[in-house]
């Protein structure tokens, strides 16, 4: 049976609200609860995971709505309590800690410590709006939220550009600005690399491998996954690189990107090749055929981080890619496939364009999440919208990857497995623990049948992220997963051990010519990446504590939208209120 609670005007994150709606999924008693926002999206959520109630339709945008389904009644007023508990728990600030909250943009500048800089973490629908004011505030934005629209991202970004800002985002899921991490970011030394990247585990993945290499980075500046697409143009990465051109601390600047629309890609190229630095740049999902002067171009993550540190030491960049050749596998026939359950989508799609190239599958599917899908073949991006609607990113919560796991062990082609664990700040405390389990489970399971899986697992992080990194890789360990090093290892591994490998391309020297671009930058670009930044977190508060901890000022914006949730009415508030600012 079906109870509903709405708790009027209090509204919280989304991701607190998921969390929540997980730990209430573990009472006994109670077979399934959702907490969300009343907005009509989350509704049709509701409805479309079986949980829509009649009272559903009374929720207003800026309310909290728990939908239980249990057949003890009994279980609702626990269920409540657990709520509650957790809502004073977030609203309660420890007047004795350095913290400090506020609910509107005038409080937040005045308490703030010459801001630069706005998180926000939002809905998507109320984002660009933030963004805008963050923007007429004279502050740099990093846009953690994402469905926000193209037309409203191409605007925010031209406006950055004219008042010399930046704009990271939208849906940017990792930045470093002078050492301070930013939403999903691991602990990295500083140091004289320079990285501008769509963001996500892309920019996890190099910064983490530079960093056991002994080298560092001071600032990535992560742009969105749609920067560099034909509409937008490449706004934030060209003014990026052109800051870290001017950055007298960085030696070699790394660009990261998926294949840009080809105009774009000529549009980077060429101020890239307007700079005496050395770059490496990797477009990955192409293959490339050529080097150029001052300009190398990498294959995988993995190939353009050991080349940034080569080029930081001063040695001629090479790289040999590696495979684990002392794993047995005694496959059975039919034993062909390998499956990928990937938290990180950059690295879903690295995995998928590697096994292509190796297996040359010409039949593949795209589709709810899937990078590569084959008869035996399946590489997941579990971070996809279709898996996390309602349901919080799969760095934090394991529910699907373990769901996909036990499926795994019916599928008689499987033979091997890849599973990343993303560590550092905004993921899972302790991920290992949570998939060691399933992955004995599916180990042994496989042995019963007479056939044997190989599960293999990369840890993407340092030595200094909160999970420990080391403890993380001993955990897996024991569970029976062979770790690799990256996941370009363990990608090639898992082909090597099909019976395949996968050919490094081979590059020539080739020179192009090169129109001159102004490579200025503004004094507030400069500022940005060589003092530490003072922000105003809007949004999740965890963001928060992990800037905090990295000595960095931080404001905590405890945003909730006005005017009901109404958007029109909202544009008009905030159209007013820009009015005021501008006769002031």
């Amino acid at each position: 049976m079906l109870y509903t609670i709405i708790k009027e005007n209090t509204y919280q994150d989304s991701i607190v609200l998921m969390l929540l709606s997980n730990k209430l999924n573990s009472i006994d008693g109670v077979k399934k609860v959702s907490v969300m926002m009343g907005t009509p999206a989350n509704k049709d959520i509701f409805r479309a995971s079986g949980l829509g109630s009649d009272e559903l339709d009374q929720a207003n945008p800026n309310d909290i709505v728990v939908v239980i389904d249990t057949e003890d009644e009994a279980k609702v007023n626990e269920v409540d309590e657990m709520v509650e508990a957790t809502l004073k728990g977030e609203n309660n600030v420890d007047a004795s800690s350095n913290e400090q909250e506020v609910h509107n943009w005038k409080r937040a500048m005045e308490l703030a410590k010459q801001p630069n800089m706005a998180l926000i973490s939002i809905p998507g629908q109320y984002a660009a709006m933030e963004a805008e004011n963050a923007l007429n505030e004279g502050l740099h934005v990093f846009m953690f939220s994402d469905n926000v629209p193209k037309a409203d991202e191409l605007r925010l970004k031209e406006m950055a550009h004219e008042k010399g800002l930046l704009v990271m985002g939208p849906d940017c899921g990792t930045g470093i600005i002078h050492s301070v991490p930013l939403a999903f970011t691991n602990i990295v030394n500083e140091g004289d690399i320079g990285l501008v990247g769509a963001s996500g585990t892309g920019i996890q993945e190099v910064t983490t491998i530079i960093d056991r290499e002994g080298k560092g980075v001071t600032n990535a500046i992560g742009t969105g996954g749609r920067d560099l697409s034909t509409e937008i143009g490449a706004i934030t990465m060209l003014d990026s690189i052109k800051a870290l051109n001017q950055d007298p601390k960085v030696k070699v600047i790394t660009v990261i990107s998926k294949p840009p629309a080809k105009e774009v890609k000529e549009k980077v190229l060429n101020v890239l090749r307007n700079i005496e630095k050395p770059v490496v740049t990797l477009f990955l999902g192409d293959v490339p055929t050529y080097h150029e002067p001052g300009i190398y171009h990498a294959y995988t993550l993995e190939e353009a981080a050991r080349v940034s540190v080569q080029l930081s030491n001063g040695e001629t960049p090479h790289f040999e890619p590696s495979i684990l050749t002392d794993i047995e596998a005694e496959f059975v026939e039919g034993q062909m496939g390998i499956k990928g359950f990937y938290s990180g989508g950059t690295l879903a799609s690295e995995a998928a364009m590697l096994i292509n190239h190796a297996l040359k599958n010409t039949k593949s599917e795209k589709q709810d999440g899937y990078m590569l899908k084959t008869e035996a073949h399946a590489v997941i991006d579990l971070g996809d919208d279709i898996y996390t609607q309602g349901k919080p990113h799969p760095m934090i919560d394991p529910e699907k990857r373990i769901e996909m796991l036990e499926a795994s062990i019916e599928d008689e082609t499987t033979a091997v497995i890849l599973l990343d664990d993303v560590i550092g700040n905004g993921s899972h405390d302790d991920m290992a623990s949570e998939l060691a389990p399933t992955i004995s489970k599916v180990i042994q399971h496989a042995k019963e049948k007479g056939r044997h899986i190989v599960v293999l697992a990369t840890v993407v992080g340092t030595a200094q992220d909160h999970q420990g990194y080391q403890q993380q890789i001993d955990i897996l360990k024991r569970a029976g997963a062979v770790i690799c090093e990256t996941n370009d290892q363990m990608v090639r591994t898992a082909i090597h051990l099909l019976g395949y490998d996968v050919s490094q391309p081979e590059r020539v020297e080739k020179t192009f010519d090169k129109e001159t671009v102004d490579l200025t930058v503004s004094d507030e670009m400069v500022q940005l990446l060589n003092v530490k930044p003072s922000i105003i977190n809007i949004g999740l508060k965890s963001f928060s504590a992990a800037i905090r901890d990295s000595g960095a000022e931080c404001v905590q914006f405890n945003w909730k939208p006005i005017a009901g949730g109404d958007e029109k009415l909202m544009k008009v508030l905030q159209f007013l209120n820009h009015l005021e600012r501008e006769t002031i």
